[in-house]
């Protein structure tokens, strides 16, 4: 054998490294047909068009990183790197990566409609509102056919069917669903009911979920006056709308318990722990209060303590009384004597001015006389009645008053337990006892 000649192996070897050597990583496009998926997680399919096809393989560490399920007959574009596999001597393209065709353009297209926006402030947190706690009207934008209203319509029967909803129907593909989208914002922003606006969509691809990437949908939303959720797509889907709305939900179902939290059993309990918390500040403050009201009462007076207190204001006034009798007179007779001395000086008819002033200064006495017996009866009266109230003459009536073993006297029985010791006084001597029972009134 020549030493020029090459065995298979060797021609496929060199044929592998040169093009290992000369021809980089680089992006094609193509439609994927024969796919298999092996148990080992490897994937193994043609990439074709039109005229020609290559067959192509993605191992499992790259596939795994995939946020999406290639299936048969899908146009991809493919990061790969070229090479032929030796052992067959077949040309193959190992796949490092792998996106929907277009996407990569459209991609493109988002990250800059995304900067711009930022830059606009449209997704600044100062301007996002807050949700209602408690709702009971809300609009959904969305189309009228789609399986995401009726997830939505579903969850909240479930978890708060007093939340009214009012659908505003749209496209959420195509070329005119932005401009329905935005309109049917606006529209929803009209309505003085409503408290709150859901959008949602299912889930797609990014070409599907572009119709809420558009400029005017991003307005709309940030102008609303509503507060809006964001319900677009599945968990891993992300659209300008997420961005810009008040609160992005990871799927339509997820807006609906956002904007139905708390439910109807949560706020059963909240409204339960209420009352619970009333009922024992009520109690709390019950407490208080009886305790105020046993200590008013340990400052009341007894009866003999008021009589007492009584009696020496009425002797105060009474001694009041007489000084300024006393005084009243002595103001008199000095002005009846000043008035004698000036008629003595001018002595035109003195005899005749000091029997008048005899016969006045007669009267003053008298008068004086009576105003002293009528205060006393009064005083005398006063005194007497006092002397029914004193609770010793109450006593040697046949009346009795219970006291504790602390000398405190018991006004209700409810004061007293079964087992106290007691002293009941009557009008000569005590009778000491313990107590039975009690009853109340």
């Amino acid at each position: 054998m020549s030493s020029n000649t090459l065995s298979i192996s060797e021609l496929n070897q060199r044929i592998a490294t040169l093009l290992e050597r000369n021809v980089p990583l680089l992006w094609v496009r193509g439609e994927i047909s024969n796919l298999k998926q092996y148990p080992s997680g490897h994937w193994y399919f043609s990439l074709k068009d039109e005229n020609a096809q290559a067959r192509a393989v993605m191992f499992r560490q790259k596939a795994a990183l995939l946020k999406w399920q290639p299936r048969e007959g899908d146009a991809v574009q493919a990061y790969v790197s070229v090479g032929l596999y030796a052992a067959r001597g077949d040309f193959q393209l190992t796949v490092e990566s792998m996106r929907p065709a277009g996407l990569g353009t459209l991609y493109e297209r988002f990250i800059k409609l995304k900067e711009d926006l930022a830059q606009q402030g449209l997704f600044d947190s100062k301007h996002k509102k807050v949700l209602p706690t408690f709702v009971r009207k809300i609009g959904i934008v969305t189309s009228a056919q789609a399986a995401a209203l009726r997830d939505v319509a579903h969850t909240l029967a479930r978890r708060a069917p007093h939340i009214q909803l009012h659908i505003y129907p749209t496209l959420v593909q195509g070329e005119l669903a932005a401009g329905q989208i935005a309109r049917a914002i606006a529209l929803a922003n009209q309505s003085p009911d409503l408290e709150a606006l859901l959008i949602i969509r299912g889930g797609g691809s990014l070409e599907d979920l572009w119709a809420f990437n558009e400029p005017e949908v991003a307005h709309a939303i940030f102008n609303s006056r509503l507060p809006i959720i964001s319900g677009v797509g599945h968990e891993t889907d992300t659209t300008i709308a997420d961005f810009v709305a008040d609160v992005r939900a990871a799927t339509p179902t997820a807006a609906a318990e956002l904007i139905s939290s708390p439910t109807h059993d949560d706020w059963h309990e909240i409204l339960s722990n209420q009352l619970r918390t009333l009922q024992r500040n009520m109690a709390h403050t019950l407490a208080q209060a009886e305790q105020s009201l046993d200590r008013a009462t340990a400052q009341l007076l007894t009866p003999a303590q008021r009589l007492y207190q009584q009696s020496t204001h009425l002797q105060h006034l009474t001694q009041r009384l007489q000084n300024s009798m006393a005084t009243q007179f002595e103001n008199h007779k000095r002005r009846h004597e000043y008035a004698a001395q000036g008629f003595q000086r001018t002595r035109p008819t003195l005899s005749l001015q000091t029997q008048t002033l005899r016969h006045q200064q007669g009267q003053l006495r008298q008068a004086h006389q009576r105003l002293l017996q009528t205060y006393a009866h009064s005083i005398g009266n006063a005194a007497q009645h006092l002397n029914q109230l004193n609770p010793e003459n109450v006593l040697n009536r046949g009346f009795a008053y219970v006291q504790t073993q602390n000398g405190d006297i018991v006004y209700n029985a409810s004061a007293l337990r079964a087992g106290d010791g007691i002293a009941i006084r009557l009008a000569r001597g005590r009778v000491i006892g313990t107590v039975n029972h009690t009853e109340t009134e």
